[in-house]
């Protein structure tokens, strides 16, 4: 049960979906899933705390970094509920999402990089192209694009 509260605390569905940005639709759909937990006032309305925008946010946040659903959930039941997180809060649940995004950084870049040697070299030719993979060679490392993925280049040549 949440704690009582203020209603300077509280925000409803209409109000918190203009602040964020999204449709109440999606609220719901969130709430449907387990990410928000609205409480409902006397008339049966919908009720979230203000500080739900933050978790709002970071559902969008999450969900833009390509985290599923389930894999958010699980980061915000690390959070505090029927309270506002504090930053002590927050900054102990992002230090694990922190580990996600320089992961993904590091794939993004390796992609760009690989692309501009690609697409930049100008020779277009799948002879000398290091995205190139004769003879299928990186089949023995493992499923997926071996190169983005990390593994190294041998010899200059894939």
């Amino acid at each position: 049960m949440r704690a009582r509260v203020k209603a300077s605390d509280v925000i409803a569905i209409g109000d918190l979906a203009a602040r964020a940005g999204v449709s109440v639709s999606s609220i719901r759909f969130y709430e449907a899933r387990g990410l928000l937990t609205p409480f409902r006032n006397s008339g049966g309305q919908r009720r979230f705390l203000r500080s739900d925008i933050r978790r709002l946010s970071f559902i969008l946040i999450a969900q833009q970094l390509g985290l599923s659903i389930e894999a958010i959930r699980a980061e915000l039941a690390k959070l505090p509920g029927g309270r506002t997180p504090t930053a002590k809060d927050w900054t102990r649940m992002s230090a694990e999402i922190r580990t996600l995004i320089d992961d993904k950084i590091a794939t993004l870049t390796r992609t760009r990089d690989l692309l501009d040697g690609c697409i930049g070299c100008g020779c277009l030719s799948l002879d000398r192209c290091a995205l190139y993979n004769p003879g299928d060679r990186a089949a023995k490392r493992g499923v997926g694009p071996r190169y983005v993925l990390g593994d190294a280049v041998e010899n200059g040549v894939t």
